[in-house]
């Protein structure tokens, strides 16, 4: 997926209130940007480092800018989770989630069980029908390990529950790990971040929940799925 417009560099002030940022960019202009995170960040969000900012001139939007990406040593990370399922659904529409290549119907945002909403229902004429959720992971462990959560997740427990729960009902149920930064080369559960979260994963895959990780390829222009990575256990 392209950005919408080009990316603009920066200087990160702060990051507060969760989803707001303070930048400076190249040419001396103070702004807030709007920053769609919701988590920790851990190593992300250091005063002082490069980021790089969508403008819009879209008068529906608070803000006029929004922090898409940060400069790593090693690389680039995305900061805004809301692309995940973006790149995500590209990469369905296109086929290049191989496990998954044979689902024909892609919908979104689909309600199920008691109040809860998966990210993609996949559906297709002699398959179970697949739950599929994504997950965005920005933690680096270091040593190119990535890991998910970065804090604590309540709800991320529960989405385990609900989705060992299709599975009861004879669906299938697929967590898709997405490593939205360059400078990793596997996954790991951080069950030492949270233990309850790291619980849920292993009762949700003895009852045939299915984990799976890719990386994203991202440069300033531009994000899409990368190659698959393997899991480590912890």
């Amino acid at each position: 997926m392209q950005f919408q417009t080009p990316l603009l560099r920066a200087k990160l002030r702060q990051r507060y209130k969760r989803f707001l940022a303070d930048a400076v960019l190249e040419s001396g202009e103070e702004v807030t940007a709007h920053c769609g995170n919701p988590g920790k960040m851990t190593g992300l969000a250091e005063t002082g480092s490069t980021i790089w900012v969508e403008p819009n001139d879209d008068p529906k939007r608070k803000l006029n800018y929004a922090w898409k990406i940060a400069e790593i040593p090693d690389g680039l990370a995305i900061v805004d989770t809301n692309m995940a399922n973006r790149i995500v659904a590209e990469a369905l529409t296109t086929g290049q989630i191989s496990p998954l290549a044979a689902y024909d119907t892609i919908r979104p945002e689909v309600r199920y069980g008691n109040n809860n909403r998966v990210d993609f229902m996949l559906q297709s004429r002699g398959l179970p029908d697949c739950y599929l959720e994504v997950k965005s992971v920005t933690l680096s462990l270091g040593s190119a390990r990535a890991a998910f959560p970065d804090t604590k997740t309540a709800r991320g427990a529960r989405h385990m529950a609900a989705l060992a729960d299709m599975v009861g009902q004879g669906h299938r149920a697929i967590l898709l790990y997405l490593v939205n930064r360059t400078d990793c080369e596997t996954f790991e559960l951080a069950a030492d971040i949270d233990p309850t979260y790291d619980e849920a994963a292993t009762l949700a895959a003895n009852a045939g929940v299915e984990s799976i990780c890719f990386r994203t390829d991202i440069t300033l222009d531009a994000a899409s799925l990368g190659p698959q990575l393997p899991i480590q256990k912890t």
